[in-house]
């Protein structure tokens, strides 16, 4: 293989690689449907012209018809009134339009069959062109449709990898752990407050207890059925001694606890 052939080759592959990016199939569809029409109209034209050429040779085929059968009357006109060589002229005169219209013949049958053939084609091409309509509108949704799947693939790709997804992965772990941080706090405040007011209510039970028991002493000088009173301050003192004694032993006991 010669340098110039592979040179070429490598030419037209880059060309044909370039023109393959470069086409849309959205505005190709559109592109190719706008060249069927174009095509349809010419086909049109020469379907007319065609039809408007058998038209007038058809015509002359008649014209030439009836120049024939004229002449041929007039031929039997001239034998009837015995003048055979006016009669020979016109049987000339008829042969000639014959010979014309013998060709006329084979040149419209011709017409006849190309136009019928052209008829055929249009009919085809309009139904090719509306097939090629109800395909365009389809394939143009079904590009559109990959397009933008392909964009979001593309988008969800780089999403994956940026460093905003990333900041925000972070950003989100930092949230969770300040809220870990805040609600650690708060138990901790709670435990403490909750052991205040533990540490209160004891204090409170042995206030209410005392003040029962002060109610039920200062009540005791009213009970009904006191004990009798001691006969002399000697037998008095002798009786408070034990209690003294009880009271110091209960002062010792909480003081060593």
């Amino acid at each position: 293989m010669g340098l110039f052939d592979r040179i070429s080759r490598v030419v037209r592959a880059n060309l044909n690689d370039m023109v393959s990016k470069a086409e849309d199939p959205e505005k190709m569809l559109e592109q190719s449907v706008t060249e069927m029409q174009e095509d349809l109209v010419q086909l049109r034209q020469a379907v007319a012209s065609a039809i408007a050429g058998q038209k007038r040779t058809e015509q002359q085929y008649n014209q030439a018809q009836s120049q024939a059968n004229t002449w041929d009357q007039r031929a039997r006109l001239a034998l009837q009134k015995g003048d055979e060589e006016l009669a020979r002229q016109a049987l000339q005169r008829k042969k000639s339009f014959v010979e014309t219209a013998t060709t006329l013949k084979t040149q419209l049958d011709t017409q006849t069959t190309q136009v019928e053939s052209l008829k055929r084609n249009l009919i085809g091409l309009e139904s090719k062109i509306s097939e090629a309509k109800t395909k365009k509108d389809m394939l143009k949704a079904r590009a559109q449709y990959a397009k933008t799947q392909e964009q979001l693939g593309q988008t969800i790709g780089k999403i994956g990898t940026s460093s905003a997804m990333s900041a925000f992965d972070r950003m989100e772990e930092k949230v969770l752990q300040m809220e870990a941080r805040s609600q650690a706090v708060a138990e901790l405040g709670g435990d403490d407050l909750e052991k205040k007011f533990a540490a209160l209510e004891p204090a409170g039970d042995i206030d209410d207890e005392l003040a029962m028991m002060k109610a039920q002493i200062t009540g005791g000088s009213m009970n009904p059925n006191p004990l009798p009173p001691a006969s002399s301050s000697g037998s008095t003192s002798t009786q408070d001694a034990p209690v003294d004694d009880d009271l110091e032993k209960l002062r010792k006991e909480l003081d060593s606890l």
